[in-house]
């Protein structure tokens, strides 16, 4: 299971509901939330996060926040 597919098990989230407020297929949302080679796009986030109601960035700080204590190499 994806960190995408944790959270909106740990939130009780319909993934059919998402996929149909999103228009996201259930097929997508599948490879979403279970297969750890999929990557989420930036769209995509952002319609999940309005379907479930939360704000984007909270949802992109649950999906990402461990790359805060990573070196950013600045160019």
């Amino acid at each position: 299971m994806t960190k995408l597919g944790e959270y909106l098990a740990q939130k009780s989230v319909n993934k059919s509901e998402v996929a149909r407020k999103t228009g996201l297929t259930k097929a997508r949302m599948n490879e979403l939330t279970l297969n750890e080679r999929s990557h989420l796009r930036a769209e995509e986030l952002y319609l999940i996060a309005l379907a479930i109601d939360v704000n984007p960035s909270e949802l992109l700080d649950a999906l990402y926040g461990e790359l805060k204590n990573k070196k950013v190499r600045r160019v």
